[in-house]
């Protein structure tokens, strides 16, 4: 367990940062027929990322339009936005709440809360600080990368499609994020 606080990181800033949508990426993928991979985002994404000079302090609140789910693919975005999977006419959103950051080696830990349909699991969200950079627009940015994986089970997403003897869609989902957010001013 690495001792480095945030703080120990070059140009540091604490504050609460709104996300940038447009510069941010939550993405997933997923095995499909076990025999390749499908990708996709979400591109409704807000939220806030609050950083501190105490680790336990800090933290993030997230927000996803499920609606917003692109797969490349609009019959199986449709679908994915059925009862089959998101149930997106009765949860519209998806969240991600946390508070407290923990050190694990070089990399950070949020253990927060994930609400996907009516349910809510405590998942981990290892990430890298990517650092702080002042905008063209007089502004700060931060940057940080996400990684953590969920199985849909755990969510109530049951889908049990199956073809030619395989699963149409494994359990297990891989997240990735790429999120920038810019300080708050005032």
């Amino acid at each position: 367990m690495s001792t480095t606080s945030l703080t120990e990181i070059p140009g540091f800033i604490t504050g609460t940062w709104d996300i940038d949508a447009s510069h941010s990426d939550v993405a997933f993928t997923v095995r499909h027929l076990v025999i390749t991979k499908v990708r996709g985002r979400f591109d409704d994404v807000t939220g806030a990322i609050v950083t501190t000079e105490d680790l336990a302090t800090a933290g993030v609140e997230v927000v996803i339009g499920l609606n917003s789910i692109n797969t490349n693919s609009e019959q199986r975005d449709g679908h994915l936005k059925s009862p089959d999977f998101f149930d997106t006419e009765n949860h519209p959103e998806m969240t991600y709440k946390a508070s407290g950051v923990r050190t694990d080696g070089h990399k950070y830990v949020l253990d927060g809360e994930l609400s996907l349909k009516g349910v809510t699991k405590t998942v981990p969200v290892t990430f890298e600080l990517n650092g702080f950079s002042p905008d063209p627009w007089g502004g700060t940015r931060i940057g940080l990368s996400g990684d953590a994986s969920i199985n849909r089970r755990d969510f109530g997403v049951n889908f049990e499609g199956v073809q030619n003897g395989l699963a149409v869609v494994a359990d297990k989902i891989d997240i990735h994020l790429e999120i920038e957010a810019v300080l708050r001013q005032g």
